[in-house]
């Protein structure tokens, strides 16, 4: 059995924006492309172009339909490790290849000591694992630990990939441990939500909840019949209205 540290220094995560997120795989491509290079290559495709696509992935988004407040809304989830802070995948780890860091909370893979047993993909109630069968070990977010702690790269990109690629700024990251923290404040201002807290396993990630789409219907300013288009649209205008 892996030991998990009783405290971190950091509690380094992300936070997550299901407002605005809009399911365009950025941060999925973004992630791909940094780790398939990163500390953790290969990650391995398997038959990309045939039709049984598989593959390891450390961030997958899927599509769920949502009913809130009388309104039917697509809602895209993100789902990557959670970086427990009692990882359920670093305790059963039988080797102590999976284990969290004191330094900062993150929950990395020793694939020198991975033996490809998979119990902690089966632990992990969040599905964040992926098995490369071309390499025989378990494999998994890392939160970017060679970027964010790259000093060659400017102090504005030391932030995980899909942090970087998100179009929309969906993607948070910084120190949950420090309440004083913008992601501390921003989760507490929206009330973000640890997945299945019952668990009792303490997800550092949060994700933010998607904003009521309730409001009241907006009144046009005048009747639209009242209102003249000029020049080139007032000519179309008068054209297609004889």
């Amino acid at each position: 059995m892996t030991c998990v540290p009783a405290t971190t220094e950091k509690k380094l995560g992300l936070a997550i924006d299901l407002d605005t997120c809009v399911g365009c795989q950025a941060c999925v491509t973004s992630c791909k492309e940094w780790n398939t290079g990163g500390r953790t290559a290969p990650l391995t495709d398997l038959k990309p172009y045939g039709a049984d696509v598989d593959g390891v992935w450390y961030n997958r988004v899927h599509l769920y339909e949502h009913e809130t407040d009388g309104m039917n809304r697509t809602v895209h989830f993100p789902r990557s490790c959670l970086h427990c802070e009692e990882p359920a995948c670093v305790t059963v780890c039988p080797t102590g290849a999976s284990y969290k860091r004191s330094s900062d909370g993150i929950v990395l893979v020793d694939e020198d000591k991975c033996i490809g047993c998979k119990l902690c993909s089966w632990a992990c109630p969040y599905g964040a694992r992926e098995f490369d069968v071309d390499v025989g070990v378990m494999k998994k977010c890392t939160l970017c630990v060679d970027r964010i702690y790259n000093d060659r790269l400017p102090e504005e990109d030391r932030v995980p990939a899909c942090v970087a690629a998100c179009p929309t700024g969906a993607r948070h990251f910084g120190d949950f441990g420090d309440p004083e923290s913008p992601i501390s404040k921003l989760s507490a201002e929206r009330g973000g939500v640890a997945l299945m807290p019952e668990l009792g396993y303490r997800p550092t990630n949060r994700y933010l909840p998607p904003r009521s789409r309730t409001s009241p219907p907006v009144q046009p300013l005048m009747p639209a019949e009242h209102i003249e288009a000029d020049g080139f649209l007032g000519w179309v205008d008068r054209i297609l209205s004889r």
